[in-house]
């Protein structure tokens, strides 16, 4: 039967979870969308799995694009230990995206998948045709070493009001924030089966330290990207503080940014409206 025969899924709640074994790792991934040309690799934030992928922005993306989303090492349900460093993590990424076969790919990246897709650029620009790097920073940016001490409060608050600590760390605390957090946590709920394992606390203190660590690094030359650039961000990230993007944004030439107002480190997720058909333009092949 050709490939043309089998309905495309298209929708991320839909979409298969699949393992490949590569360097003494399996690796768990989804993909969703037509396969064929450069696909799309996810790159996703601390402490989350495959479940923590907005589908409103991946959904619109795999109408036209073949997109992989994927566990790093350690986390859910992939096996290894969580890389103790981000340039680690880069070098897992480039493993499992050559396992699957693939010799160029488009990224998507959202915190800390931002800055390992920074690192993966940077040691193997050959890879990567377009780049859309959100809420994220640059390899020793200022201030980018106190995303720790943020998380560790916001992570407490929510534990004292029995919520959700992306509550806090994503979204304002305002009116509008605090619907926009209740509705992307909804949306997050939309897929029912095959949902993947959380990750351990050791996983996420080893993460958060790798961050630490790549806030306090010397800077990468960032200069060496030469790729199509999209930022994004919102105007009021207290997690990777909004002036990184900006910071991004004068050391790569040529890169796109997009502030949006009255939003935090998950503005992408809150203007999902506007942002995702801006990502689809961005990405198309």
């Amino acid at each position: 039967m050709s490939t043309h025969d089998e309905s495309v899924i298209t929708s991320y709640a839909q979409a298969p979870s699949r393992t490949v074994t590569a360097g003494g790792v399996t690796y768990a991934y989804r993909e969703l969308g037509p396969k064929g040309g450069i696909p799309v690799v996810f790159f996703v934030h601390l402490a989350a799995t495959l479940d923590n992928w907005g589908p409103r922005i991946v959904d619109p993306i795999a109408q036209g694009r073949h997109v992989i989303t994927f566990d790093q090492r350690g986390v859910g349900a992939s096996t290894g230990s969580v890389p103790k460093t981000i340039e680690e993590a880069a070098d897992d990424a480039y493993t499992f995206i050559r396992a699957l076969g693939h010799e160029t790919i488009d990224i998507f990246s959202f915190s800390m998948g931002g800055m390992i897709a920074q690192d993966l650029v940077v040691k193997h620009p050959e890879l990567v045709r377009r780049l859309v790097l959100t809420g994220t920073g640059p390899r020793g940016g200022k201030d980018m070493d106190k995303v720790v001490r943020t998380t560790y409060y916001d992570v407490l608050r929510a534990t004292l009001t029995r919520s959700d600590p992306k509550e806090f760390l994503f979204f304002n605390r305002n009116a509008t924030g605090k619907r926009a957090a209740k509705a992307f946590l909804q949306r997050l709920q939309e897929r029912t089966v095959d949902r993947d394992a959380k990750i351990s606390t050791r996983a996420f203190q080893t993460q958060l330290s790798a961050i630490q660590k790549f806030g306090r690094s010397a800077p990468s030359d960032l200069s060496v990207i030469t790729q199509p650039t999209l930022i994004a961000n919102g105007d009021d990230d207290r997690m990777v503080p909004s002036v990184l993007s900006e910071d991004l944004h004068r050391r790569i030439a040529g890169s796109e940014l997009i502030i949006y107002p009255d939003s935090g480190h998950g503005g992408i997720f809150q203007h999902h409206e506007e942002f995702a058909p801006v990502a689809v333009r961005f990405l198309a092949p």
